[in-house]
């Protein structure tokens, strides 16, 4: 699959507020931002859009708020990211909402998390999929083929192998916090 992201495979996924300030510095136009404050949003977004960078936001992860629908909204209309990132059926659905690019995240610990993901999606109906853990290309290849929606393959991808196995089953990019795999 290509076409997502202007090409670009590997979404930095910073952890920081220095993470993200040195991911502006870097080619990259797309990353993830997972640990973040509410009261540091505003500022945050100023430097990415200065940048004319992509900012995905973890909603889950934001301190200070809840990760309720009236959060939700805050961040669609307030923050304004390029995309939003969530666990959550009302953040997903709310991002969608306000035209933000909406990524379901999806925990796959064992074969009724997959059916009840399955369930999840017909209701939110995301822009993409985040898969975790991204090291299991046979479950990102079946999501996708099951879905049809664009996967994100996420969490334990530590070698550049891992990298082009979830690529190579299906994933459209795959984010990492992992600093050596964001070259």
């Amino acid at each position: 699959m290509s076409g997502f992201f202007e090409q670009q495979q590997i979404l930095p996924a910073a952890r920081t507020t220095k993470e993200l300030e040195r991911f502006l510095e870097t080619e990259y136009k797309y990353i993830v931002l997972l640990n973040s404050h509410v009261a540091q949003l505003r500022s945050l977004m100023r430097l990415v859009k200065a940048k004319k960078k992509l900012l995905f936001l973890h909603a889950d992860l934001v301190q200070g708020l809840k990760t309720d629908e009236f959060a939700a909204q805050f961040l669609a209309q307030e923050i304004r990211p390029y995309g939003l990132i969530s666990t959550r059926k009302n953040v997903v659905l709310t991002a969608k909402k306000h035209k933000l690019v909406a990524v379901q995240r999806l925990f796959l610990l064992d074969s009724q998390a997959l059916e009840s993901s399955y369930k999840l999606l017909e209701i939110t109906q995301p822009d993409f999929i985040e898969v975790l853990p991204g090291v299991m290309p046979h479950i990102i290849k079946e999501v996708y083929e099951h879905t049809k929606i664009p996967i994100i393959a996420g969490g334990l991808v530590r070698t550049r192998d891992e990298v082009d196995a979830a690529l190579s089953s299906g994933a459209v990019a795959v984010s990492t916090s992992k600093k050596e795999l964001w070259r």
